[in-house]
């Protein structure tokens, strides 16, 4: 049987937005292909947390009892591989993958996340997403009361600080350098009994991803449970830009309330669009764009 090429709508992105996109629009029986490289950010998570009904799941289940389901709608078909271009033309888009395949689509939907940028500490990325963590929504429950550091400095450190003082006793701020705080901060931190600590740090010594100690430029180290970072990121994928659609400031994809990138006709949801980063929002947020979607093309023959 001759393969698919053309679809309704084309979804770069297969985790939980890009997926909860396809099933809305699989509902409405529309054509729809999912171009997934298998790559989700959070593949080294163990549990996700603070999801209705999947509390403590490993994200992969997730994912699989996702597509698992998906599976029933016939209109929804999968690619694996990498998406590496697109171009739109007068039907719609036409997008590539890394092996050269090309399928073309009316719509296009990125739900391509974004990729953290660690820092070079020898420990930190085999830590990332276990014990060296980015949300107390997401994880800190399971690390209340335990001996915690921030690893961050300036506004972003502050925030977290305050959030993550309602789940532990025993909140040590490391800024990796000179504080970046103006006086009122820094003493509403002292005044919560929030150490401060200046001093570089060089290592975190783990066991399996498991943090241990965290070791400092000055020679000296402290242990700790859970160690939270801030990091900056890049979008996953460069596609988005490289098609015309406007990044935010913080180096969101640009949208609007109904999903609508800066290029007519494709859409983005997920982690790439904000910093809410968690499972429950990126189905909600794909869910929505699949309708929304799905309205434009009713729209356009209706």
């Amino acid at each position: 049987m001759e393969k698919r090429v053309n679809f309704e709508v084309i979804i770069i992105g297969g985790s939980y937005a890009g997926l909860s996109a396809a099933m809305s629009l699989g509902r409405s029986l529309r054509s729809v292909l999912v171009i997934d490289s298998g790559q989700p950010c959070n593949l080294q998570t163990p549990h996700s947390q603070n999801f209705l009904t999947h509390d403590g799941h490993a994200p992969s289940h997730i994912a699989a009892e996702a597509r698992r389901q998906l599976m029933k709608y016939d209109t929804i078909k999968f690619h694996r591989g990498l998406a590496v271009s697109a171009l739109k033309t007068d039907q719609g888009f036409t997008v590539t993958t890394q092996t050269g395949e090309t399928f073309s689509g009316r719509k296009l939907i990125f739900a391509t996340g974004i990729k953290d940028i660690m820092p070079q500490i020898p420990g930190f990325s085999e830590c990332w997403g276990i014990t060296v963590i980015h949300c107390p929504y997401c994880h800190g429950y399971e690390f209340r009361n335990a001996k915690t550091a921030i690893l961050a400095n300036g506004a972003k450190a502050y925030h977290l600080a305050s959030l993550i003082n309602n789940l532990t006793d025993d909140l040590t701020l490391l800024t990796n350098g000179r504080v970046e705080f103006d006086f009122p901060a820094a003493e509403k931190l002292r005044a919560n009994d929030i150490a401060i600590k200046e001093k570089g740090v060089v290592e975190i010594v783990h066991q399996d991803g498991l943090v241990k100690e965290v070791v400092f430029a000055d020679g000296s180290r402290e242990a700790f449970k859970a160690v939270y970072a801030a990091l900056p990121f890049e979008q996953h994928s460069d596609i988005p830009v490289a098609l015309g659609c406007a990044l935010t400031e913080h180096g969101y994809i640009h949208v609007n309330t109904l999903q609508e990138t800066t290029v007519e006709g494709v859409f983005a949801c997920g982690d790439n669009v904000e910093m809410m980063r968690s499972v429950a929002n990126a189905v909600a947020s794909g869910n929505a764009t699949g309708a929304i979607v799905n309205k434009e093309l009713v729209d356009e023959c209706f």
